[in-house]
């Protein structure tokens, strides 16, 4: 598994996402994971699964130095206070002294980003989060962060997949050595029927899905979460890395419609 060095972590390219897993079918996807080689772990305050997560991590009894693990804050948690609230009670909840990522999972309009990565950063002094970043960040708002505050973020972690066009936020993240995290790769499913990518995977024996995975962490600085709770779902994500994608593959991918969002909340940014 090849990882992604950044801010001086090391993070594994394929991790598990865990939104909308929950209670024991969440514990239980995220031991099967770990027992197949997984590494890389995400979650967040907001899906309400970090006890489930906690518990997973300590009956695997791995070496906590191997383990990465990602959690965010929610965006109406931005204030100070609210975030080192917030903090405690994910790291009780995952059983942890530390994590490797901590995210602002959204921006938000009313927040001081100031305030917000002085806080965040003093997370990182004390050892209790490794590095930190954001999610869900325009090209202006990275800016903002990046250029402004001047936060050392170890990453954007953004939708990203085969049917959305991300090459204005790529670019920038790119120039900046900042790597893209893409959550929703398989884009909710529907990667899975789409006749292109079928057509490479079977020239690979390979399925639709692996092939637009492979196609996203065959790219510098971006690594992939896609949610697998069967451990069939987890294993095909892992063998998608031995796949070999070649130039007339890339150029296919590259000619499908790129105009999918999936994930638009309404409190979400005016994308690029």
């Amino acid at each position: 598994m090849d990882n992604l060095k950044t801010q001086g972590i090391s993070m594994p390219k394929l991790g598990l996402g865990t939104f909308r897993m929950q209670g024991d079918a969440c514990r239980a996807a995220v031991e099967s994971a770990l027992s197949i080689g997984y590494r890389h772990i995400d979650t967040a305050e907001m899906y309400a699964n970090e006890e489930a997560i906690g518990a997973a991590l300590a009956a695997a009894r791995l070496p906590r130095a191997e383990l990465h693990v990602t959690t965010k804050v929610w965006h109406e948690n931005l204030s100070p206070d609210a975030i080192r609230r917030a903090f405690d009670t994910s790291l009780t909840k995952l059983r942890l002294d530390h994590v490797d990522l901590y995210l602002v999972h959204w921006p938000s309009k009313s927040a001081n980003w100031g305030a917000v990565f002085e806080t965040l950063m003093k997370l990182k002094e004390e050892g209790r989060t490794r590095a930190i970043g954001v999610a869900n960040f325009t090209t202006a708002l990275l800016k903002i962060v990046v250029e402004d505050v001047k936060a050392p973020i170890a990453c954007n972690q953004i939708e990203y997949h085969a049917m959305l066009d991300q090459s204005k936020v790529l670019a920038y993240l790119n120039a900046k050595s900042i790597p893209l995290v893409a959550y929703c790769p398989l884009a909710q499913g529907r990667i899975a029927s789409d006749p292109v990518l079928a057509e490479i995977g079977a020239r690979h024996n390979a399925t639709a899905a692996q092939v637009a995975l492979k196609w996203l962490l065959d790219q510098d600085g971006v690594a992939a979460i896609p949610k697998a709770s069967r451990r069939e779902s987890q294993q095909a994500n892992l063998d998608a890395l031995k796949i070999t994608l070649d130039d007339a593959d890339r150029k296919k991918i590259a000619a499908l419609p790129k105009d999918k969002r999936c994930v638009n909340p309404g409190f979400a940014p005016a994308w690029d």
